[in-house]
């Protein structure tokens, strides 16, 4: 066991420590060209990755099931035979029938193709987890097993969270319909609601709690209707938010009562709640919402700082009790620049060994002015990748 200089055991050094002597190492150590087979999204596809000494294990993928090498051939299958058609002796040529065309193509009615035989159906497999936009936005259009708060964090800022949490609630709430709200919990003058919503008002978090006990009194369409007045919409009306107070010293009024009481109201009347949950793990607001969470997302960048910040983070989280919350989380990784990020696969090996998942979304030129957030202007690639990220967010919280 290691011991201090006084000849006492030594405490274990914190996980995040772990991180930062790899990040020095893989900066000294060798570097070496590894093929490696991985699987595209449309088939096996090689690939040649930078492996880089810091302390990973190796690991290859499995082999695909159903792919086989030229050396290595597979089973033996049958041949499906189909039976003979009617009125053709058998092994006389008879002509294979027109593919079938869609009656909208015919100007005279009945004039239809005619049935194909069952030999001459073709089966095609239902859609797999691997089929990833088909499954994504299945996984995103399934039912909650409740109204559900979705937690975003990372103590250090500029690390995207205000962004993730737009655009988190932007995309469930695109297919989902309805139901989703965006709450910005900064205790500091949050701008989310000054890049995610509309300015059809001024109203914020401060207005809604002077009025919650005459709010939570109401029900049914009435309450919807109530809670309305208070929030503002996105451009495209795909999810609604509660915007944070610009004056500072509000913070004083989010104490743990209250804050569980508009995460509750909010639950009433919204069935996905994203929490831009600010910079400070000290404040109240912020642990009460942690608490309260059902799924944690852990955003950052690649750079060391924002993922040493968020790795400290966790073990923060694990030594309070809410190590569940931690296992189950999901890792975001936003791409702040164009250029290759050095750091970006060895901070998601890191973090796949911490969370749930490591969601990887790619720099988009819309997003770097930091002005209003529009899903509508992403490049196909980072609403493709926004979709995959938010289906493994809400994954584990449907029925």
């Amino acid at each position: 066991m290691e011991r201090s200089e006084w000849g006492q055991p030594a405490e274990p050094a914190p996980r995040w420590r772990a991180l930062l002597d790899r990040a020095l190492l893989g900066r000294s150590g060798e570097h070496q060209q590894v093929p490696r087979a991985r699987a595209g999204q449309q088939g096996g596809a090689s690939a040649t990755v930078d492996e880089r000494r810091t302390g990973y294990p190796d690991h290859l993928p499995d082999e695909h099931p159903g792919y086989y090498p030229d050396e290595r051939p597979g089973p033996r299958r049958e041949q499906y035979q189909a039976p003979p058609r009617p009125g053709v002796p058998p092994g006389q040529y008879a002509p294979q029938p027109q593919p079938a065309v869609h009656p909208g193509q015919f100007h005279q009615p009945g004039q239809y193709p005619n049935q194909l035989d069952p030999g001459q159906i073709e089966w095609r497999q239902a859609a797999r987890p691997d089929d990833s936009t088909g499954w994504a936005i299945a996984t995103l259009r399934r039912e909650l097993a409740g109204p559900k708060v979705l937690a975003f964090a990372n103590p250090k800022g500029g690390v995207h969270k205000t962004t993730a949490t737009a655009l988190a609630a932007a995309t469930i709430g695109s297919v989902r319909g309805r139901g989703v709200i965006a709450w910005d919990d900064n205790e500091l003058r949050g701008t989310l609601g000054l890049r995610a919503g509309s300015a059809r008002h001024a109203r914020t978090i401060r207005h809604l709690i002077t009025d919650l006990a005459e709010v939570e009194a109401t029900s049914g369409l009435e309450l919807a209707d109530k809670v309305d007045d208070y929030l503002r919409h996105a451009s495209d009306g795909t999810y609604d938010v509660l915007a944070g107070e610009e004056n500072p010293r509000f913070a004083q009024h989010l104490d743990q009562y209250t804050v569980r009481r508009v995460l509750e109201l909010l639950r009433r009347t919204h069935d996905v709640i994203c929490v831009d949950t600010g910079n400070n793990v000290e404040s109240t607001n912020w642990r009460t919402v942690l608490q309260a969470a059902d799924q944690l997302v852990v955003t950052t960048v690649p750079r060391e700082d924002a993922a040493f910040t968020a790795d400290w983070m966790l073990d923060l989280l694990d030594e309070s009790g809410m190590g569940h919350l931690v296992a189950g989380a999901v890792t975001l990784l936003s791409c702040a620049s164009p250029t290759p990020q050095p750091l970006l696969e060895d901070l998601q090996a890191h973090f796949a060994t911490r969370t749930r998942a490591v969601a990887v979304v790619p720099y988009d030129p819309a997003l770097e002015s930091g002005s209003s957030i529009e899903p509508a202007m992403l490049q196909p690639a980072t609403r493709q990748a926004w979709l995959q990220a938010a289906a493994t967010l809400i994954d584990p919280l449907t029925r």
